[in-house]
C-alpha cells in the first residue's frame, strides 16, 4: 500500500492547480491499483487547525531540546513525521509573485526538524531521512514562467538536500490568462498529458 501525501496549498476555491492535481492523484491511483494499492491523506493548508505560522525563538529552542533528547512525540512535530514516512509526495500549488502561496514556505518550516525529515553529518551537510523517492510538484500560472519557476525550484532543493527525496517532477500549465490562450483547452491538455504519464513502478 503506498502512502500518498498529498499537499494541497492552492488557495482559491476553484483552483486550476487543485483541478490538475486531482488527475494526478487519479492517474498515481490508477497505476496503483494492481500493484498493492495507494492511499491518499490530502493536507489542505489554509484550512489546518493546528495552525501553520512562523516560527519563532522560543520554537527553535524546543526543537533544539528534542533534538538532543531525540523525543518529538509532541504533536507539534506531527507534519515533519507524516511527511518523513510518506511513500510519494505531490505537492499542489500556484504560481504566486514567481514562486508560491506564503502558506507553504510555513510548512516547509514546521516540516525541516533535524531528527525527523533530516539530520545532520558529521561534515555539516544535511542527510535526508525522508522515506519518499518522488515527489510531483503541480502547478499553474496565468502569465508566463520561463526560468523563473522558482517555487518548484525551491522545492526541489528542498527534497532533494535536506530530505533526501531523490525524484521530483514538475507538473504543470501556464499562460493560462494570456490573450490569446484558451486556459480550458490549454488545462484539457495538461490532463491529457497527466492521464498518459509513465509512472515508475519503484516509486
Amino acid at each position: 500500500m503506498k502512502k500518498i501525501l498529498f499537499i494541497n496549498a492552492c488557495v482559491r476555491q476553484k483552483s486550476r492547480t487543485k483541478r490538475l492535481a486531482d488527475a494526478l492523484l487519479g492517474r498515481l491511483t490508477e497505476c496503483y491499483a494492481h500493484n498493492g494499492g495507494s492511499k491518499i491523506r490530502e493536507l489542505i493548508l489554509k484550512e489546518e487547525e493546528r495552525g501553520l505560522k512562523p516560527l519563532h525563538e522560543s520554537d527553535l529552542v524546543r526543537r533544539e531540546r528534542a533534538t538532543e533528547k531525540k523525543s518529538f512525540d509532541d504533536p507539534e512535530y506531527f507534519f515533519a513525521e507524516e511527511f518523513s514516512k510518506a511513500d510519494i509526495i505531490v505537492i499542489a500549488a500556484p504560481y504566486w509573485d514567481l514562486s508560491f502561496p506564503a502558506v507553504l514556505k510555513m510548512y516547509f518550516e514546521h516540516i525541516s526538524v533535524n531528527g525527523v525529515t533530516f539530520r545532520y553529518q558529521e561534515n555539516g551537510e544535511p542527510e535526508g531521512l525522508c522515506r519518499a523517492q518522488m515527489l510531483y510538484y503541480v502547478m499553474t500560472s496565468g502569465g508566463k514562467v520561463g526560468s523563473l519557476n522558482l517555487g518548484y525550484e525551491y522545492v526541489k532543493a528542498m527534497a532533494r538536500v535536506m530530505f533526501g527525496v531523490k525524484d521530483t517532477q514538475c507538473v504543470g500549465a501556464v499562460g493560462l490568462d494570456m490573450e490569446g490562450n484558451d486556459a480550458e483547452a490549454v488545462l484539457k491538455k495538461t490532463e491529457e498529458i497527466i492521464a498518459t504519464m509513465k509512472i515508475p513502478s519503484g516509486q
